[in-house]
């Protein structure tokens, strides 16, 4: 079974910096179709924030363009978010996602969640 474990989370002022890491534990993992980052805030439906593909492509939200980087180490299954300019709207509760294939389907496999908390 597959378990993934975020750090990084934390209060941080507007303007600064905050990395966000994600390892996968418990399990030799063989192959990953994508590793991620999401976000959710109460009343509202956890959204797609970053994203990486196995070929190493990226996707972004168009709010964090500019600002967020992710990035990823293969031989650690580790995935990490990068994120400068912090704006108290970027406040929320980051998950981490690992698809990862299993015969014929791809798996979600979702972090714990961390919290962000960008004020002054």
């Amino acid at each position: 079974q597959v378990q993934l474990v975020e750090s990084g989370g934390g209060l941080v002022q507007p303007g600064g910096s905050l990395r966000l890491s994600c390892a996968a534990s418990s399990e030799r993992i063989f192959s990953i179709n994508a590793m991620g980052w999401y976000r959710q805030v109460p009343g509202k439906q956890r959204e797609l924030v970053a994203r990486i593909i196995r070929g190493g492509s990226t996707v972004y939200a168009d709010s964090v363009k500019g600002r967020f980087t992710i990035s990823r180490d293969n031989a650690k299954n580790t995935v990490y978010l990068q994120m400068n300019s912090l704006k108290p709207e970027d406040t929320a509760v980051y998950y981490c996602n690992y698809k990862i294939p299993r015969g014929a389907f791809t798996q979600d496999y979702w972090g714990q969640g961390t919290q962000v908390t960008v004020s002054s």
